[in-house]
């Protein structure tokens, strides 16, 4: 029921093992092929039970009343509920040990430690760390969550919501435009669940035409694929999508 299970599945040769996936799947692209069984907050109940998996893997608070109801009818239901890059590197080790795979699982985790830090090594070396403000909707403004903050920092820039993104429920990760604007972000970064950016309406909002993102036409749209969910997407993608927009930021300055 949930993205970064299925990717971390397939990375791990346990692909087969997967009978129904969340119709958010993207990665790989080969699951996409797979039985949809559920979206995020709702899933079909009458095609789990028909699959009759060993194990349901679901994330978050958010998916409680749907594992309770699996449990309820006898299912086994893992639900993960990590926040921040260093529990999504245990949630993969997890995981991996629950498929019989915990050392194809370390040794991945190993791989995504080791860029990581090869990251933070290449980020130390800007002149300047752009402040960045990550969003992941828009009414009302919601600031990214706490592994989206992680993963910016790495890259080089500074979270402007850096304490905000600890919330862990949406609505503790509430902002308001004036303190967006208040903390003038170099670079925007938007990344609207289920939904396609609007580029064009940041520099509407009421006193953001003076942000040095919006004036200097640093916003970017990201995919939610890859930064909305606590899985291998961070590090196969994220990270150098991430450090390619920093960099081309810096080049600017010159």
């Amino acid at each position: 029921m949930t993205e970064e299970s299925v990717e971390t599945l397939y990375l791990l040769g346990k692909e087969d093992l997967i009978v129904g996936v969340s119709s958010f799947v993207k990665r790989p692209p080969e699951s996409r092929k797979k039985k949809k069984i559920s979206a995020f907050t709702h899933a079909n109940i009458k095609k789990i039970v028909e699959l009759k998996p060993d194990l349901i893997l679901g994330f978050s608070d958010i998916q409680k009343d749907i594992a309770s109801e699996l449990i309820g009818l006898g299912f086994n239901v893992f639900i993960a509920n990590h926040r921040s890059l260093n529990e999504t590197l245990d949630y993969i080790i997890n995981l991996g040990s629950l498929v019989g795979e915990r050392d194809n699982a370390l040794r991945l985790v190993h791989r995504y430690e080791e860029l990581i830090e090869t990251m933070r090594e290449e980020s130390s070396r800007l002149s300047v760390r752009p402040k960045v403000y990550l969003e992941e909707w828009d009414e009302p403004m919601i600031c990214g969550i706490q592994w989206f903050s992680e993963i910016a920092e790495v890259c080089g820039g500074i979270d402007i919501c850096s304490l905000e993104s600890h919330g862990s429920l949406a609505k503790d990760r509430f902002v308001s435009k004036e303190f967006v604007s208040q903390k003038n972000p170099d670079i925007i970064l938007a990344s609207w669940c289920g939904k396609k950016v609007d580029l064009k309406s940041f520099e509407k909002r009421l006193g953001w035409s003076d942000i040095n993102a919006v004036k200097n036409g640093h916003i970017y749209e990201l995919e939610p694929e890859i930064f909305l969910q606590p899985g291998p997407a961070l590090f196969e993608s994220g990270l150098e999508l991430l450090s390619g927009i920093i960099k081309n930021w810096s080049e600017s300055l010159s």
